[in-house]
């Protein structure tokens, strides 16, 4: 048994169910506990006020006092994590320093730079499967390679499952302590940044999870059908915990698994998605140069829209001001809240490649400065797969169009009428295309289309055709 660990938490912010936390409190007779707001993220970031910070640092708070608990508590440092783990491990004379694994290329950089440092002083670092229920190699076709289609992915997936995947991990007593350079969790202020002026969109900490969680087994039975409709709130609420480690992955794929066995296609349909996660994490991790480009690498050679105008339908696509209304209700709701329904997601990311012919890059840069619960993989491959330059192959057809996406998703015009209330009086019938009712029927409902609300930015059929062109091009060897 060694003497002493540090457990280094980064995208694990829970007591409960935490792979390395356990593993070290197996192997060490003392376990000190450490999370670095790293100035390498933080200086990136352009709002002093930005929620995802705020959504930490409550979530430090309430793991701080769970660790205290256990007889342990938590040192926070602002500082460079390259540079401060390996100085705070000397310092505390630990034998090794544990985490749990991260799959993004600069986490894993950052990662082999502290392991390196570590040796230097003779301290080890070990890295532990947490944040996904399978990674690395665990998944693989019968070549040896990864699966980069998600349904054979899924198969896999699904037969290399056992009910031990899905055992909680468990702290053992009285191996949690307290060092000296353990003063709490510090003020916001003290790192630079400050409350949001508004509410959090989701309950942060271990205690926000167990609440979403709560909240969603009561509706996870129609999770199947109602997960597509932006006016109902069917969803998990999960996704900012599962970012953020407030809940672990076994424990929403056991409740998952359990109801599929069952034979509840709503628990079906959301392990479905816990499936999609893992697999945009094995595909960040194996194929890291999505990052930057396309998966499939020849759609780099897309010719994108430049210039004033794709800058122009750029800022009104950020803006909620297309003239589309289902696409600028889930624009604003970003704005507003930091969070969009994912069926919404789909949606603007194909309105921005396919009807405006933006760059998807420009668009999943907006969504990460943006979303609450932004994840590098699950982010990148969202947009590769609206803009078919993905690893899971969609016809580059597949052109959502944002008017009958409207008429069948949100029928009576709820949701848009929640987020674009200048539409509130527009017939159900005319509120996904209010340019059809005409301009004197507008003004009878108080509206007037490029003053009170644009008008169509953009002529979809006429879009619908140029995308399939510029997809055409690259398909036939022939991009300009």
């Amino acid at each position: 048994m060694l003497d002493s660990i540090l457990m280094w938490f980064r995208r694990d912010l829970r007591d409960d169910d935490n792979a390395a936390l356990a593993e070290a409190t197996r192997r060490a007779r003392r376990v000190y506990c450490v999370f670095i707001f790293d100035r390498d993220i933080l200086d990136a970031l352009v709002d002093p006020a930005d929620a995802r910070v705020a959504f930490i640092h409550a979530s430090l708070i309430e793991l701080e006092a769970g660790l205290r608990q256990h007889g342990g508590a938590l040192i926070v440092r602002t500082a460079r994590a390259v540079d401060a783990i390996p100085a705070l491990a000397a310092e505390l004379g630990v034998d090794a320093v544990f985490a749990n694994r991260d799959y993004e290329p600069a986490a894993k950089q950052r990662d082999a730079a502290v392991e390196t440092a570590l040796a230097a002083h003779r301290i080890g670092f070990e890295g532990f499967k947490d944040q996904a229920l399978r990674d690395g190699a665990e998944v693989l076709a019968q070549s040896g390679r990864p699966l980069t289609v998600f349904t054979p992915y899924r198969n896999a997936w699904l037969r290399r499952f056992a009910d031990d995947d899905i055992v909680p991990f468990s702290i053992q007593p009285g191996r949690l302590a307290v060092p000296p350079c353990a003063q709490g969790v510090p003020p916001l202020a003290s790192i630079g940044f400050r409350p949001p002026a508004d509410a959090l969109p989701f309950q942060p900490g271990m205690s926000g999870a167990q609440a979403a969680l709560t909240r969603f087994e009561s509706l996870l039975g129609g999770y199947a059908t109602a997960r597509d409709f932006p006016a109902l709130d069917a969803t998990s609420g999960l996704s900012p915990h599962l970012r953020f480690g407030t809940m672990s992955i076994r424990r929403l794929v056991a409740l998952a698994i359990g109801g599929a066995r069952a034979g509840r296609d709503g628990a079906a349909k959301w392990l479905d998605e816990l499936i999609w996660r893992d697999f945009y994490f094995m595909i960040l991790d194996h194929f890291p140069h999505v990052v930057d480009g396309a998966f499939r690498r020849e759609f780099d050679a897309l010719k994108w829209e430049s210039g004033a105008t794709a800058d122009r339908d750029f800022a009104a696509w950020c803006e909620g001001a297309t003239g589309f209304p289902l696409v600028d209700a889930a624009m604003r709701q970003l704005r507003l809240t930091g969070w969009m329904h994912n069926r919404l997601r789909m949606l603007t990311a194909s309105f921005l490649t396919k009807d405006l012919g933006i760059d998807w890059r420009r668009g999943e840069a907006y969504f990460a400065e943006r979303l609450l619960d932004f994840d590098l993989a699950a982010n990148n491959g969202g947009w590769q797969w609206s803009a078919s330059t993905g690893c899971d192959a969609q016809p580059y057809f597949r052109i959502f169009n944002p008017v009958t996406q409207s008429e069948r998703f949100d029928a009576e015009g709820s949701f848009i009428r929640r987020f674009v209330p200048e539409l509130a009086a527009v017939p159900d019938r005319f509120i996904h295309a209010p340019w059809t009712l005409g301009e004197l029927a507008l003004a009878a409902h108080g509206l007037r289309l490029g003053v009170d609300y644009p008008r169509p930015c953009v002529d979809h059929a006429e879009a619908r055709r140029r995308t399939l062109a510029r997809y055409a091009a690259v398909k036939n060897g022939s991009p300009a």
